[in-house]
């Protein structure tokens, strides 16, 4: 729904407080709350399981004006907790438009606000940090809503990959979207690799790069151990973006931990978390995180600089690593590692997203990097 007369307010657990009008469901959403950089793709981001627990506000200041499509979807519903635009645009004009944004937040109960000025709320965040933040509609008090934020938990020590995980293994077939006929299902083409994919919050389009790289592949829940991945007899294991703090899996960790220098490896985003922490390093939470499809990255052994797709609040570091892998790709905001791979063993790992969806396609090379790893590892 959207009702412009229908008021809402944004209260951050610091005291700070935006009052806007309600797009989207009625009622009440708590989480971290951070900015977006990227121009387009809102339906990707509403949908990037990524963002579990976290409010959304997007820097672009007009949104909603391409609507709607069940094409554009990275996951099986929206994840985010909230939305926070500085105009919400009620009537969609793209051709691909089968409904509007307001719609569908309303009909999956996310709840938006938009009129604020989020050039404003952005440099907060910029300052003073990511914080829990609470969007209501139905409560008019401020200074409530500003208490439930405080009262609210954090991301660091949460499991949230337990939330969007799947619940049983499936294989994956769809590959590349062609205009006119859609998403090519890929089962008659006989694919050259077999790669077994964790599920810590997987987005599609990684699943579709995979398959259009050359790979069967087998999605498996997150709590999968490493004996029943073995079983299968991959060329590879893949581990998938995912939501908040790798140190609150500790049972991914222990898979991972068991199948490194057992079968080639390639981890993006939360699995590139993941593969470090498997590898004896640690992790630390970034003051806002990167979130956008602008970020350039370096990649260390060419100095060719790639536009990458970013959506993470936690980082490797890369001082607790030394002596057992290098860091392969780095932040050229703030010089924050952004990939890795292993002195002796056959795996690699980035922070980004190559997949894209939405964001650019610089860094869509890894895929074909993947299966040149698992081709050599299977030549011996």
């Amino acid at each position: 729904m959207y009702d412009a007369d229908m008021k809402a307010l944004l209260a951050l657990a610091d005291g700070t407080v935006f009052h806007g009008s309600a797009f989207g469901a009625e009622g009440e959403a708590t989480g971290e709350v951070v900015f977006n950089t990227a121009l387009s793709g809102y339906q990707e981001i509403l949908t990037d399981p990524s963002y579990t627990g976290q409010i959304v506000t997007m820097t672009c200041p007009e949104i909603g004006n391409v609507g709607v499509n069940p094409e554009d979807v990275e996951s099986r519903r929206p994840c985010v907790e909230g939305f926070v635009v500085k105009e919400y645009w009620s009537r969609p004009s793209s051709w691909r438009a089968e409904q509007s944004l307001a719609a569908y937040m309303a009909e999956h109960a996310i709840v938006g606000i938009q009129g604020i000025d989020t050039r404003a709320l952005v440099r907060h965040i910029r300052d003073h940090g990511a914080q829990q933040a609470v969007i209501s509609t139905v409560e008019t008090e401020p200074q409530r809503l500003v208490a439930r934020a405080r009262a609210a938990p954090g991301l660091e020590g949460r499991d949230l990959v337990k939330q969007v995980t799947c619940d049983q293994p499936y294989d994956w077939w769809q590959a590349g979207w062609e205009l006119g006929s859609g998403y090519r299902d890929a089962r008659e083409t006989g694919q050259s690799f077999f790669v077994v994919a964790y599920d810590y919050g997987m987005k599609f389009n990684i699943l579709r790069q995979l398959v259009a790289s050359g790979c069967r592949v087998r999605v498996v829940p997150a709590h999968t151990p490493a004996d029943e991945v073995l079983a299968l007899e991959p060329d590879g294991v893949f581990l998938s973006n995912g939501p908040g703090d790798p140190d609150a899996v500790p049972y991914a960790k222990r898979s991972v931990a068991a199948l490194i220098g057992r079968v080639p490896i390639f981890g993006i985003c939360l699995g590139h978390q993941i593969l470090g922490l498997a590898l004896g390093g640690t992790t630390f939470k970034l003051k806002f995180g990167h979130h956008g499809g602008n970020h350039p990255v370096m990649d260390m052994a060419t100095r060719k600089v790639e536009i990458t797709s970013q959506n993470h609040g936690f980082c490797v570091d890369m001082d607790s690593l030394q002596g057992r892998a290098e860091i392969t790709h780095i932040n050229l905001n703030d010089q924050t590692a952004e990939g890795l791979s292993h002195l002796q063993h056959p795996l690699f790992s980035v922070q980004y997203h190559p997949e894209a969806s939405p964001g650019p396609h610089d860094a869509s090379y890894l895929f074909a990097r993947f299966t040149a790893l698992m081709d050599r590892y299977k030549r011996g």
